[in-house]
């Protein structure tokens, strides 16, 4: 995988701006739990909704996404600009899920994406009530 760079970004705010209609935030959670939000938690682009592992959830979910990516991607004059995927395991859940997340990204080709272990308060409190 590797790492957005300053290509990613849009170049009105500079390299520290990424277009929040590429983002897919995937937070995974106990008992095989996943919840996905696009764009800004606050301004999502799509609001937060639970979804399954497997090829008919997550994987499913991934590909609609990274089409709609780039067809905006591509009315933008950046044809080249895809999904950009930030998944964040919680404590609870396990190292087998998020295997199971990074094997997703391989076969639906996407090759943006980064692991973070932190939680807003917001996402935890989506986690607790979902």
């Amino acid at each position: 995988y590797r790492m957005p760079d300053c290509r990613d970004y849009d170049e009105s705010y500079g390299c520290g701006h990424i277009d929040e209609n590429r983002i897919l935030t995937i937070l995974l959670d106990n008992n095989n739990k996943i919840v996905t939000y696009s764009g800004l938690f606050y301004y999502p682009v799509e609001k937060p909704k639970e979804i399954e592992y497997g090829k008919n959830g997550i994987r499913k979910e991934l590909i609609r996404k990274n089409k709609i990516v780039h067809e905006y991607s591509a009315n933008i004059g950046k044809p080249n600009n895809g999904l950009i995927v930030i998944i964040k395991p919680s404590k609870n859940s396990n190292y087998g899920n998020l295997v199971d997340i990074l094997d997703e990204m391989k076969i639906t080709g996407i090759k943006s994406y980064s692991i973070l272990d932190e939680f807003t308060p917001e996402e935890s409190k989506l986690l607790a009530s979902k």
